[in-house]
């Protein structure tokens, strides 16, 4: 019982196999790639002139791999790493030879410039100094706000993590979901999330619908919740307010109409 008042709290907290368009100036690539580890997802962009055929990730070895192939002998790249996912410290191989690459570090993004040579197959590798050890036990990528807010770093998924890590992640009760709920999350939210990317409608509709849920989770945002009671009381409030915006005035509009007709 205590899990379900929590439920449409999680379901868009909980940051999509690889997605590629041409950037606005024509000049790049541009590829989403979802980076799974042990059931969190970690988004990476890249934009480059050459194509990334697939990627590898090895936690063991803190090593993230692209497979690239390229029709020109000069290749440049970017990308936007998180940090979360290898730290900030990083290290670089292009076909197994230790290269040196521009990265510029934030709180919680490394923007890495990727420059090499070679035309074809070429592999990259980026080796970190920190894996799990860093990884909230309960977080991930909020995959479906993401691709419906274009990017991990927009605002509104901002807001949702800061929610979850700050607020929901500090109660018993909001830990405890958090880690079931992963499980079933991320059996289905892939999916949409790489539905959302191919079908622009689909997103729009998306984003409609959850955007009511967003405003009604921002009330959390000036509110203290610092006890498990405190969760509770401002879930079953959530709760209500989002039952009669979702369920209770579709059944009040379709009443209306059959009493007209």
């Amino acid at each position: 019982m205590k899990f379900l008042l929590l439920v449409p709290l999680l379901l868009l907290l909980i940051v999509n196999p690889a997605f590629a368009f041409l950037s606005e100036d024509g000049t790049g690539l541009i590829k989403r790639f979802d980076v799974n580890v042990d059931g969190h997802i970690f988004e990476v962009i890249t934009t480059s002139n050459y194509d990334i055929e697939e990627h590898e990730f090895n936690k063991d070895e803190k090593r993230l791999t692209f497979f690239v192939n390229s029709s020109l002998e000069n290749n440049l790249g970017e990308m936007v790493l998180p940090n979360e996912l290898l730290g900030d410290n990083l290290t670089f191989y292009v076909n197994d030879v230790k290269s040196i690459q521009n990265v510029k570090s934030s709180e919680k993004i490394s923007f890495i410039t990727l420059n090499f040579t070679g035309i074809g197959n070429n592999k990259i590798d980026i080796i970190g100094t920190e894996i799990a050890e860093t990884f909230d036990s309960q977080g991930g990528g909020c995959l479906i706000a993401t691709a419906t807010f274009d990017s991990e770093m927009s605002e509104q998924v901002q807001q949702l993590r800061e929610l979850r890590d700050n607020s929901l992640l500090q109660t018993e009760y909001g830990t405890a979901f958090v880690k079931s709920f992963n499980q079933f999350y991320y059996s289905f939210s892939p999916f949409i999330a790489d539905y959302e990317r191919e079908n622009v409608l689909f997103k729009e509709a998306i984003k409609i619908t959850i955007t009511p849920m967003l405003l009604s989770l921002s009330v959390l945002n000036y509110v203290d919740i610092d006890s498990e009671q405190t969760v509770l009381g401002y879930g079953i409030g959530i709760i209500s307010l989002n039952a009669m915006m979702y369920l209770g005035l579709p059944i009040l509009g379709i009443v209306s109409l059959r009493r007209l007709f």
